[in-house]
């Protein structure tokens, strides 16, 4: 990676600004100065800013137990953000994949890696999103085929084909392939019927871990970012 883009994506300021740091004679790679902005760097260099280390991150990649009271942006300041619990430094650039609702819990990924979240995210990849979705009132069976066909939450608006598994009276487990703005709510309500509890199990082929409390996260495993990666 170029030592420029590499000191930016640590947060050492915007390309333009790092670049006039390397530029000062600021900057040392294996104990010998570089002034060469385009030089480039591997995780194995070492690699020193300010007479200080860098700490050599490439990417991240986590996944979350997003707890219900929490948002996935650092922009509203009314509720606790799922970046205020983790414990460790995170890249600049390290945000949510497929954001869920303030009151919604699950499955939450997040990383560094833009170029696969863009690719995760893009409908026309149709990545699947599974939610458990509790409910006032018992589904009424009438609806399974509307949301099968594509059911209509607006006048103008109506969602891609969704498969439905009927758990109980008032649980349903909901298969999307679309992010529509509170997408099952809506479907909900035009099944006559409203959300109590939303937890998001599945995104892509990353299932929500069982040994992880609602805001405990881990890094995902080799295995686990390749799979991403092949799914999207």
């Amino acid at each position: 990676m170029r030592l420029d883009k590499m000191l930016a994506h640590l947060g050492y300021g915007s390309r333009k600004e790092v670049k006039k740091i390397i530029r000062a004679g600021w900057v040392l790679v294996n104990d010998e100065l570089v002034r060469d902005d385009d030089f480039h760097v591997s995780e194995a260099d070492s690699v020193v800013v300010y007479d200080e280390n860098v700490e050599m991150l490439t990417e991240q990649y986590f996944l979350m137990n997003k707890p219900a009271g929490t948002i996935c942006s650092h922009d509203n300041k009314l509720f606790p953000s799922v970046y205020d619990l983790f414990d460790e430094q995170l890249l600049p650039k390290t945000q949510a994949f497929g954001r869920l609702d303030q009151d919604t819990q699950g499955v939450l990924i997040l990383s560094s890696d833009g170029v696969l979240g863009h690719r995760l995210l893009s409908p026309k990849h149709h990545v699947k999103k599974v939610y458990q979705v509790d409910l006032l009132n018992s589904f009424d069976p009438k609806f399974i085929s509307l949301i099968e066909k594509g059911i209509k939450i607006d006048k103008e608006e109506i969602c891609a084909p969704a498969t439905i598994e009927i758990v109980s009276d008032k649980r349903i487990l909901l298969t999307l392939v679309e992010g529509k703005y509170h997408q099952v709510k809506r479907m909900m309500v035009a099944c006559e019927n409203e959300v109590t509890n939303l937890i998001r199990i599945q995104f892509g082929p990353i299932m929500l871990d069982p040994k992880l409390e609602p805001g405990q996260y881990r890094k995902l495993s080799e295995e686990e970012i390749e799979l991403l990666r092949n799914h999207a």
